[in-house]
């Protein structure tokens, strides 16, 4: 979704989620104050993705951006997000499989490897929902995570 095309709320939300991953960044390389858990979590998200820093770091230019990705873009929000979200299945083990899943994946193809195919799955479920404006489908969420 283009950033045109969002109501002036869905553009606040957006600003504001990408506005926490910039602060959580830089609270834990100010090394001030703690860390919440889900901060602590997407700092370590961000540690494992060095090519996004220069972007976190620029908050007034990364918040408000487009990321196209038929301009070849990827929306470093939307990537990070997807980890977190993936790893938050995987740790409720919803929907109930994707655990085996995870640890069969990882153990053929390391940690990075695993959720990066494992987040196309995710993506093009989340696709899949919003072009037929419906509940994404576990179904076919685990069905292309077996194909992996």
């Amino acid at each position: 979704m283009s950033h045109q095309s969002e109501t002036p709320n869905q553009q606040d939300q957006r600003a504001q989620l990408r506005q926490f991953y910039c602060d959580s960044w830089e609270k834990h390389k100010n090394q001030k104050e703690t860390l919440t858990p889900l901060e602590q979590q997407v700092v370590a998200l961000i540690k494992e993705h060095p090519e996004y820093h220069s972007l976190i770091e620029n908050s007034e230019a990364s918040v408000n951006a487009d990321y196209l990705p038929e301009m070849g873009d990827t929306n470093p929000f939307l990537h990070l997000s997807m980890h977190l979200g993936l790893r938050e299945q995987i740790i409720t083990n919803r929907p109930p499989g994707i655990t085996e899943l995870y640890e069969r994946l990882v153990a053929l193809k390391g940690v990075s490897d695993a959720e990066h195919a494992m987040m196309d799955c995710l993506g093009e479920m989340l696709w899949q929902a919003q072009q037929s404006q419906t509940l994404p489908d576990e179904n076919i969420y685990l069905d292309c995570l077996g194909k992996i």
